[in-house]
């Protein structure tokens, strides 16, 4: 049997008042908040490794060219940075750039790494480093470069 009109429904059949429905919808809507806050972190940060795997990578890359330009002759006495700024066959990825860290160059003395190159004992040492050009990933290698010896050199 209905109701009649003019008669209160009993306290079971009650709906949902209008300040429970507006406390769940604001709960549900801080979580997603949330959630959405969480998944922008996550490709911000994976976009950052990213470039920070690519920029040691390609430093590896680059430190191996110079070793391989040095071992097939191309050993500068008394070098500067430009002396193994490029070496032959090394491209950089887009987005990136390698340099020779500036005042990282340093010579063997038999004791000591010394700045001043005063006689070249075939041995060097310099600090090579590849950057993002948003400047999010830097990644630096030290790189100790020795003379070849061959048999057509004076005795090393």
């Amino acid at each position: 049997m209905g109701t009649r009109p003019g008669r209160r429904a009993a306290a079971d059949d009650r709906g949902e008042s209008l300040l429970e429905v507006l406390i769940a919808v604001t709960i549900m809507g801080l979580a997603i908040v949330a959630i959405v806050g969480g998944l922008v972190t996550v490709v911000l940060i994976s976009g950052i490794h990213r470039q920070q795997a690519t920029a040691g990578a390609t430093v590896r890359d680059y430190g191996e060219a110079i070793e391989s330009a040095v071992a097939g002759g191309g050993y500068a006495t008394c070098a500067t940075a430009a002396s193994y700024a490029s070496p032959a066959g090394f491209g950089t990825p887009s987005g990136y750039a390698k340099s020779v860290v500036a005042g990282s160059l340093r010579y063997w003395s038999g004791g000591a790494w010394q700045t001043g190159c005063t006689t070249d004992t075939g041995l060097q040492q310099l600090t090579i480093q590849v950057a993002s050009d948003d400047g999010r990933a830097t990644e630096r290698l030290v790189v100790v470069l020795r003379k070849p010896c061959r048999l057509s050199d004076s005795p090393c």
